[in-house]
């Protein structure tokens, strides 16, 4: 009990100190002030039906919290694809996360990062990326550009640190609700999900 708690603690510290540099390194890429909290990731891999089986993207996934979180949510480390900008955290997420197909790349020209899973339909997509760091033109092109790999039915789920949802209803072919609102979190973080509007 007593080494697992220890571990638990080792790997958040590892977490922290990480996500630090990373923000010193490229503070627009990281775009918060501490890691996702756990109960975070955790409510953002809530989205995911881990009984579907198809493929699910992640985007953003910096220290791996997130990540961790769709794992232990029940999806195997082979049906996971996840783009992370940052160099840094890419080689310390392909050596943490075995199995995971990472790809270190750019979540805003997306059809250029995934070139090589052309057609793949995704069942759910999760992003940390920093939306409030581009314009609200950029942020529309990204949701609308997103929906277009995800399945039928299928949903984005996006952090972000603002009150309102950081793409805005009716620019688009999507809809906008909140998931939730979490307090727990530095600083709290809102939950927004992303669906084709018909």
């Amino acid at each position: 009990m007593a080494n697992g708690l220890s571990r638990k603690l080792a790997r958040k510290v590892d977490e922290e100190v990480r996500f630090i540099k990373g923000l010193i390194d490229g503070p627009k890429a990281v775009g918060a002030i501490a890691p996702t909290s756990s109960i975070t990731a955790r409510r953002m891999a809530s989205v995911i039906d881990p009984t579907l089986g198809g493929p699910i993207l992640e985007l953003g996934p910096g220290t791996g919290v997130i990540t961790r979180a769709i794992l232990e949510r029940g999806v195997e480390p082979s049906r996971l694809t996840s783009i992370e900008y940052s160099r840094d955290f890419y080689e310390r997420l392909v050596v943490d996360f075995p199995g995971v197909n990472f790809i270190h790349g750019d979540a805003f020209q997306i059809h250029d990062t995934l070139s090589g899973q052309q057609g793949v339909q995704f069942d759910a997509i999760v992003s940390g990326v920093p939306l409030l760091n581009v314009s609200t033109r950029q942020r529309i092109k990204y949701v609308d550009e997103l929906l277009d790999l995800v399945r039928p039915g299928g949903a984005i789920v996006q952090i972000s640190y603002g009150a309102v949802s950081p793409v805005p209803p009716g620019k688009g072919n999507y809809t906008v609700e909140p998931l939730d609102w979490i307090v727990r979190n530095l600083p709290p973080a809102r939950l927004w999900v992303y669906r084709r509007a018909n």
